[in-house]
């Protein structure tokens, strides 16, 4: 499994859209990913209503686990999809 943690900049937070997008890699990327605030519970991150029901605000740190192949460059891709979305 491999983790990174990145803190959300978007002044409006996860909202409908990044959510989307970035679920939507989630689903693209084939393994398995969980997403949560930074000492949170996890949820699956290819779920549109989970990303958006952690309520993560500008400022929040999240982690991104992911398990499959290719792992490590699946992890740095949604973080930089999360990033991007901003």
């Amino acid at each position: 499994m491999v983790t990174r943690t990145t803190t959300i900049n978007d002044p409006v937070g996860i909202h409908a859209r990044p959510a989307a997008q970035f679920a939507q890699a989630v689903a693209a990327s084939g393994c398995t990913v969980t997403i949560a605030k930074q000492g949170g519970n996890p949820v699956p991150a290819g779920s549109i209503l989970s990303v958006m029901g952690l309520g993560i605000k500008q400022g929040d740190a999240v982690e991104i686990n992911v398990e499959g192949d290719n792992a490590d460059a699946v992890a740095d891709s949604l973080v930089a999809t999360l990033t991007a979305a901003e």
